[in-house]
């Protein structure tokens, strides 16, 4: 059994600074959901300019702007996955357990499922983006079109990479947790 150590107030009284210093990372949060506020008003604003000529426009057209409408709701879901998981994750948790509204995944994200959302919710935009250009590939030239693919692989590789390092690191954890857990049971 390790032994208890003396600790000085003043060390108590830092970690408690640092401890505190999380809230600095409630104004980012209030950012991000103004950002979300803001990406509302594109949308709305971009049904409102499209309704007047939707049948004058064409088939195409019409699915450009579906998909440029599917486009803001995923980065509205980012924005928001964020917004809830990063606030919980480290500055505090909310208290809405009994809310009948509260996300199933709310508090079971952690930074390592987040980071493999937001890269997920990114290579789902990206592809979007890539089936607009496709749609309307006069308008791209040949260079544009090959950047916007090699971005896109870009993302999907990053996004693999970052899935297997988290497997990777998972997997080296448990053997470790594992040995602890059979120090425990032998030693009690």
């Amino acid at each position: 059994m390790p032994l208890k150590r003396t600790r000085l107030p003043l060390e108590q009284g830092f970690e408690k600074l640092l401890f505190a210093s999380r809230w600095l990372m409630a104004p980012f949060y209030l950012g991000l959901v103004l950002a979300l506020v803001m990406l509302a008003a594109v949308f709305v604003h971009d049904i409102i300019e499209a309704a007047p000529s939707i049948f004058a426009v064409g088939e195409t057209n019409v699915v450009v702007l579906v998909l440029t409408l599917i486009d803001l709701s995923l980065a509205g879901n980012l924005l928001l996955m964020v917004i809830f998981s990063g606030y919980e994750n480290f500055v505090s948790k909310m208290d809405i357990a009994e809310h009948p509204d509260r996300p199933s995944w709310m508090g079971k994200v952690d930074f390592s499922g987040m980071k493999l959302k937001l890269i997920a919710s990114i290579v789902a935009i990206s592809a979007i983006q890539l089936l607009k250009a496709f749609m309307s590939v006069k308008d791209y030239s040949k260079e544009d079109l090959l950047w916007m693919v090699i971005i896109h692989v870009v993302f999907v590789i990053s996004g693999v990479l970052l899935a297997v390092m988290d497997w990777i690191t998972e997997r080296g954890e448990v053997p470790e947790t594992r040995r602890e857990h059979e120090h425990e049971h032998h030693a009690g």
